[in-house]
């Protein structure tokens, strides 16, 4: 049967008109639909965050960590349910969704802490008789506009310190796997959050537009391609509305002489193909310094061979399929004219076709290597698992391969000498870096935060989120004895 999705709205589910279909990329078949908001659904959605936030702003933090940690509890409950959806909408691994669900309770833990992390401070005697201190108030109604590839995770990455803080929430996920925004939603009604705190609506382009023009909200999250995250940045910033939009990324590891190429090729295998490719923070280069190039790719190609593509509901697969028909067609493409200009297919498994689900959006595990830098498999994000090499002699050679690329979301060094790493760590141009790791996504204490193209605003998620999430205000009070008046005349 097909599910119904639907909005969510004042703690309550809201159906809605112009429905679109939510289709399984493993079998091209539509397995629920889903509403898309018109302007009088986000108004109204909009409406109930606003009616919702003085109260939820006087509520104690004390009270908002109890309702945060219950619905972290319930997280944990219903974990494999919500993989399950995650999973058919999305198709990654049923593994790898319930990781992804894990992941999201560190944030939620995170923001169980908004009592110490959201404190102020006050200076006593900063003047005679005079004290200051500041004060962290929640800013309204935010919005949070989320990707595809991590459809809870990233909405929990926000809504978690924003909540917290004392803000209300709408989230609008991506409408091509939005089931799992509304049963969070859920949960966090049950864990008791008060109706309005949370909403979610449905829709493409214009719901986003509407979202971010209204008068009535006051701070914008985005994660999703930089030519998007740069329109909304703008976009919001012109509305006067605090903005943080993250963007795409192209990863790369530095591979050094000295490196361990048995565990390197392990984590590299998996940086590369897990979740199909369809990470922010997934290795897609691989810069190989020096005459280790040829044994590298020899393990590679081993690992790459042995992967197992398949659905993502189907035990023992390793990789899913890609998201969408036209993502599939268009990777397909890149790897087609990559090698017809000369690149060197190591391993090409970008055409496999999974037997039982012929229909399905596969893209197989890829290396690519003798590409020139200016080929689109290199210079574009693929968001699939297709792995370019790249040949250099030096350190600096490496480095300035980093440099000169667009983005700088994340970069990694695999080594066995701490002067190369260390140079690495200083010079590197990616705003999360690893040593030895491949994926270097700090945990929820730390942030999330690129550089370059990679993201367009001040503050990263995640511990960051405080400052993005609260607007300090600055109090000078002095009281004094009653007694003689001083109208302020004495130059002392």
């Amino acid at each position: 049967m097909m599910r119904k999705i639907t909005h969510w709205i004042d703690g309550a589910a809201v159906d809605g008109d112009n429905a679109i279909n939510v289709v399984d990329p493993a079998t091209d078949q539509p397995v629920a639909t889903v509403p898309m908001a018109d302007q009088a659904t986000v108004d109204t959605a909009i409406a109930s965050g606003l009616k919702a936030f003085d109260t939820w702003a006087a509520t104690p933090q004390s009270r908002r960590a109890h309702v945060l940690f219950r619905a972290r509890d319930l997280l944990l409950e219903h974990r494999d349910e919500l993989a399950a959806m995650i999973s058919q909408e999305h198709g990654k691994t049923l593994d790898d969704a319930a990781g992804e669900i894990t992941r999201a309770v560190d944030s939620i833990e995170l923001a169980c802490g908004g009592p110490a992390l959201s404190a102020g401070s006050t200076s006593l005697q900063s003047g005679p008789n005079i004290d200051t201190k500041s004060v962290m108030h929640p800013l309204g109604v935010c919005v949070g506009i989320t990707p595809f590839n991590f459809p809870a995770m990233m909405g929990l990455m926000m809504l978690s310190v924003a909540l917290a803080a004392g803000n209300t929430f709408v989230w609008k996920p991506s409408e091509q796997d939005p089931g799992v925004s509304v049963r969070i939603a859920e949960l966090f009604g049950e864990a008791g959050l008060p109706a309005g705190v949370l909403n979610v609506v449905h829709g493409g382009v214009e719901v986003s537009q509407q979202l971010i023009d209204s008068p009535n909200t006051e701070a914008v999250s985005f994660v999703g391609s930089s030519d998007v995250a740069q329109a909304i940045y703008s976009r919001a910033a012109d509305a006067g509305k605090r903005v943080q939009a993250f963007g795409g990324a192209k990863n790369h590891m530095i591979v050094m002489p000295d490196a361990d190429l048995d565990n390197t090729a392990d984590q590299l295998t998996s940086a590369a193909f897990g979740a199909a490719g369809q990470r922010c923070m997934a290795i897609s280069v691989a810069v190989v310094v020096g005459p280790t190039a040829q044994p590298l790719l020899d393990r590679l190609k081993t690992r790459a061979e042995q992967v197992v593509v398949g659905s993502g509901q189907t035990a023992g697969a390793e990789v899913g399929p890609v998201v969408s028909r036209r993502s599939q067609q268009r990777v397909q493409q890149i790897v087609r004219e990559s090698i017809a200009a000369g690149a060197t297919a190591v391993v090409d498994r970008s055409a496999e076709v999974v037997e039982g689900f012929e229909e399905g959006y596969f893209v197989g595990p890829t290396i690519l290597t003798d590409l020139d830098i200016t080929s689109p498999a290199y210079t574009e994000e693929l968001f699939a698992p297709v792995l370019t090499v790249i040949r250099v002699d030096t350190l600096d050679e490496a480095l300035e391969l980093i440099r000169s690329h667009r983005y700088g979301n994340g970069a990694s060094i695999f080594t066995q000498n701490g002067a190369a790493a260390n140079e690495f760590e200083r010079r590197v141009t990616a705003g999360m870096v690893g040593v030895n790791v491949a994926i270097p996504v700090p945990v929820a204490a730390y942030a999330v935060q690129g550089w370059k193209a990679s993201a367009f605003g001040d503050t990263g998620l995640n511990n960051a989120s405080w400052s993005f999430y609260t607007r300090p205000k600055y109090v000078t009070s002095r009281w004094e004895s009653v007694g003689g008046q001083d109208f302020g005349f004495n130059p002392n």
